[in-house]
């Protein structure tokens, strides 16, 4: 279990950043499009392991039982600004290892309600994909809390011990 404080990234390491693919005009073939946008995005897995595993020490996170010291399963590798949500695929200024159990309940399952959410609003125009992406970028768990709920909503966990 991470502390309350790593649920949100480091600002200096992962401030987020946006794919200039995606803009307000484009959202219709772009993001709000059916079937296949992020997937056809998404950076490959060996990718984004390099990188969870430099951003872990870079983040400073405790090193525990696992190889180099780690237990990767333990993160996600995660967008700030999501796919969905028009976040840069690649950048390491949009990546960042999330830890997966938080106390206080916030962690990336969480967050990724939050994106779901966010990314139905923006394609039923509810809110601008600026708003959107300054949101989860600024403080995710502020937006959660305007959006969702005040308190985590615990959903069956994909990510087990």
């Amino acid at each position: 279990m991470f502390p309350a404080a790593d649920a949100l990234p480091d600002r200096r390491l992962t401030p987020g950043a946006i794919n200039p693919a995606v803009t307000q005009q484009n959202i219709g073939w772009t993001i709000c499009r059916r079937g296949g946008y992020t997937k056809s995005i998404r950076p490959a897995e060996d990718v984004t392991e390099r990188l969870k595993r430099l951003q872990i020490r870079q983040y400073g996170y405790p090193r525990q039982m696992g190889r180099d010291g780690y237990m990767l399963r333990n993160y996600e590798e995660d967008h700030l600004i999501s796919l969905e949500l028009g976040g840069s695929p690649a950048s390491p200024r949009n990546l960042w290892p999330e830890p997966h159990q938080v106390v206080g309940g916030w962690g990336s399952d969480v967050k990724d309600q939050l994106e779901n959410r966010l990314h139905l609003m923006v394609c039923s125009g509810r809110i601008s994909l600026a708003s959107a992406q300054q949101m989860i970028a600024t403080n995710w768990i502020d937006a959660y809390r305007r959006y969702i709920s005040p308190i985590p909503v615990r959903r069956a966990s994909r990510h087990r011990r």
